[in-house]
């Protein structure tokens, strides 16, 4: 898959993606770091990418319609959250091929122990 890494995730979000076989860019790394929302919106939909994001804005299907995407994934993090925690998150949710494979035109709400696809 491929995916654009918004700028909420730690840095080696991107690495991390790319060394489990997928591809990553960081918006940080094509001048969209303090872009707001819809500009970054605009970049994974134009470009056939999957948004990665801790940015539970993306998740409101009204302003973001998953079957705009190549899928939108949002992760849903605690208060209290460190840079390990989140790159093992991504970890676990990238090796899901059987969620990553319905991911196209979905939102993925990926938690601890728990993946939600919407829509169903």
């Amino acid at each position: 898959m491929r995916f654009l890494v918004d700028a909420d995730l730690p840095r080696p979000t991107a690495t991390l993606i790319r060394s489990l076989g997928h591809e990553a860019v960081d918006v940080r790394d094509i001048g969209l770091g303090a872009a707001p929302d819809q500009e970054i919106a605009e970049h994974p939909k134009a470009n056939g990418l999957c948004l990665l994001t801790g940015d539970f804005d993306f998740a409101d299907i009204r302003d973001y319609p998953p079957e705009d995407y190549a899928g939108l994934a949002v992760l849903k993090l605690p208060d209290k959250v460190n840079r390990d925690f989140i790159l093992r998150l991504v970890e676990a949710f990238l090796q899901k091929p059987d969620v990553l494979d319905q991911l196209s035109g979905r939102l993925a709400i990926v938690e601890r122990g728990r993946i939600r696809l919407r829509p169903a």
